[in-house]
């Protein structure tokens, strides 16, 4: 199981490769934190104010928010942002919050075209048909809070509903949580981004129960437990 040490140095790692590459704009390094309780926290300066995104706001409010108080990881250059958060307790992974918000401002586009057609990784982004909607891979190991099929370990919730949480097979690290963004919005013909990002191949355990296997759950990269 990946340490807090592991994690904060992919998330770096990450940052950096984004910066490089051209399509991140923004960043706040993650740093490592004690709480009172003695658990150890994985966050950024800023995420102090990721909480307006569960309030019940219309979604171009909460985005103007979030990028206004800079409550995030990594700004993308189309306005995308993104939010990495861990909790530790001693080496075993207590909680996460890997979050993606895309702008959900395509008239820019009418002002500044040029910046768009440019690039091909604007593409989606200007056509009629996209309906751009946040999404986040969660997870809680707390007694409280995990709730069979109701409210898995691990979820994936998607367009702010409330209740939308997807099974999701085990805890999601930084290096496969990004895979799957760029994997999925930011590949073009010509740049595949997912596939020259620095591997990391440590795993947390697979966390999902067999009667969330039962029904439609998404698979990650994860070390089955036996």
């Amino acid at each position: 199981m990946p340490l807090p040490a592991v994690i904060i140095q992919q998330i770096k790692n990450i940052i950096l490769y984004l910066v490089d590459k051209g399509i991140a704009n923004d960043q706040n390094l993650p740093f490592q934190r004690s709480r009172h309780d003695s658990k150890i926290e994985i966050t950024f300066h800023g995420a102090e104010h990721v909480s307006v995104a569960m309030k019940d706001k219309y979604y171009p409010e909460v985005y103007d928010h979030l990028s206004k108080e800079r409550a995030y990881n990594v700004k993308m250059i189309d306005g995308a942002m993104i939010q990495m958060m861990y909790l530790f307790d001693g080496s075993n992974l207590q909680a996460h919050r890997l979050a993606f918000f895309p702008s959900p401002y395509i008239e820019e586009f009418q002002n500044h075209p040029e910046i768009y057609l440019e690039d091909e990784i604007y593409a989606d982004i200007i056509a009629k048909s996209v309906v751009t909607f946040p999404m986040r891979f969660d997870y809680d190991a707390s007694e409280e809070v995990f709730k069979e099929l109701e409210h898995p370990k691990s979820h994936l919730s998607l367009g702010q509903y409330k209740n939308c949480r997807i099974p999701v097979s085990a805890p999601v690290t930084p290096f496969h949580f990004i895979q799957f963004i760029l994997r999925n919005f930011y590949h073009t013909a010509h740049e595949r981004y997912a596939d020259s990002m620095p591997i990391f191949s440590q795993l947390f355990d697979e966390t999902i129960m067999a009667s969330e296997k039962s029904i439609i759950h998404v698979k990650t990269p994860s070390r089955i437990v036996s």
